[in-house]
C-alpha cells in the first residue's frame, strides 16, 4: 500500500515538472458531489380491485409523460374503493373552479338558517355554474362574505383552501385534496349539506353548457351521469392555470376526478393535459372489452373549449 502511494507521488511530481496537469489530486480526494435534484412526485394509487391500482398508476403516468407544467391529480372511486393522488396538497389559484365552493357555501348557509334559496339566488347560482358567469359569482361572494366561506370550508374539512382576498375569488387557493372533499360531500349523504342541496348543485353541474364541458368528462362512458366545473386563468407567474373537477355516477360506478394544472404555455395546452389524464382514468375504471365495445360510447368534448376568466389585480 505504501509503495503504491509513493509511486503516485513520484508520477505526480514528474508530471508537474513536465508542465502536464494530471488529475491525481481529484482521484485522491474527490470533491463533494452536488446534491441530487429532488425526485418529481409520482402518481400513487390504491385499490381493492386486483390489478387496478397498478394499471391506473401506469396509465396516468403515461398520460403525463413529456407534458410540461405542474399537474396535480385526484381520483376516488367509491365502488372499487380506489384512490389515486399526485401533488394532492399543492396549492393553485382556483380560477372559476371555486364557483362550486361558492354554491356549496350558499346552500350550507341556507341550511343553517332553515330557509330555501330566493329566486334571485337561484338565478345567480344557475348562471354561475352552468355558464360560469363572473358577475353572478361576485354578487354571491359579496353577499356571503369571506367569514361565511371560511365557515363552510371548516365544516367541510377543506382546511387547505384559502379564500381570495379583496373579492378576488378567482385567486382562492385550492388543492386536489380539498376539491376531492367537496366532490365527496356532493355525492354522498352527510351532515354539512342536505340531500336537496347536494342534488341541486349536482343538477346545475350536470347542465353546464357544452362549450364548457371539457376537461375531466373527456372519455367518460355514456353510462354515467357527468357533473363538471372548470376554470382557467393566466397570470404573469406560472402562466396558465387550467383546472377541472367532475363527478361520474351510474351503471354501478361512482367516482370523482380533480385535475389542477399550472405553468401551461397556453390554455389549450392545459386542457389537453387534463383530458389525457381523464381519458386514461375513464378507460381503466370503465374498460371497453371486445364483447362490450358496441355499448360503450365515450364523451368527446368540444374542440373549442370556453371558460370565463376571473378578475385579478392589475399587477398580474
Amino acid at each position: 500500500m505504501t509503495h503504491r502511494i509513493s509511486r503516485r507521488a513520484r508520477v505526480l511530481a514528474a508530471s508537474l515538472g513536465a508542465g502536464v496537469i494530471v488529475p491525481f489530486a481529484a482521484a485522491a480526494a474527490p470533491a463533494a458531489a452536488a446534491p441530487a435534484a429532488a425526485a418529481a412526485p409520482q402518481v400513487s394509487c390504491t385499490s381493492s380491485k386486483a390489478g387496478l391500482a397498478v394499471k391506473l398508476q401506469k396509465d396516468i403516468t403515461a398520460a403525463l409523460r413529456g407534458r410540461a407544467g405542474t399537474v396535480a391529480v385526484g381520483l376516488y372511486d367509491r365502488t372499487a374503493k380506489t384512490t389515486c393522488t399526485l401533488r394532492s396538497s399543492t396549492a393553485y389559484d382556483s380560477a372559476s373552479v371555486v364557483k362550486a365552493t361558492v354554491l356549496a357555501t350558499l346552500l350550507w348557509d341556507a341550511k343553517k338558517h332553515n330557509r330555501y334559496l330566493t329566486s334571485l339566488e337561484q338565478t345567480l347560482a344557475t348562471a354561475m355554474i352552468t355558464k360560469s358567469d363572473n358577475n353572478a359569482t361576485s354578487t354571491l361572494w359579496k353577499q356571503l362574505g369571506v367569514t361565511k366561506v371560511k365557515g363552510f370550508l371548516a365544516a367541510a374539512g377543506m382546511t387547505q383552501t384559502k379564500p381570495g382576498a379583496n373579492n378576488y375569488w378567482g385567486l382562492t387557493q385550492i388543492t386536489v385534496r380539498d376539491e376531492q372533499k367537496l366532490l365527496a360531500l356532493l355525492t354522498a349523504k352527510n351532515s354539512v349539506l342536505s340531500d336537496n342541496a347536494r342534488a341541486y348543485e349536482l343538477k346545475l353541474m350536470g347542465k353546464v353548457i357544452s362549450s364548457q364541458r371539457w376537461g375531466t368528462p373527456a372519455g367518460a362512458p355514456s353510462s354515467v351521469a357527468v357533473h363538471v366545473k372548470n376554470g382557467w386563468l393566466s397570470r404573469a407567474t406560472h402562466g396558465w392555470r387550467v383546472h377541472s373537477i367532475g363527478t361520474f355516477n351510474g351503471a354501478g360506478h361512482d367516482y370523482m376526478i380533480t385535475v389542477l394544472t399550472q405553468d401551461n404555455s397556453t390554455m389549450q395546452y392545459g386542457v389537453n393535459t387534463i383530458q389525457a389524464v381523464a381519458k386514461a382514468i375513464h378507460k381503466d375504471l370503465v374498460p371497453t372489452t371486445s364483447t362490450s365495445s358496441a355499448s360503450v360510447l365515450r364523451y368527446v368534448p368540444t374542440a373549442n373549449p370556453q371558460e370565463a376568466i376571473p378578475a385579478v389585480p392589475s399587477a398580474g
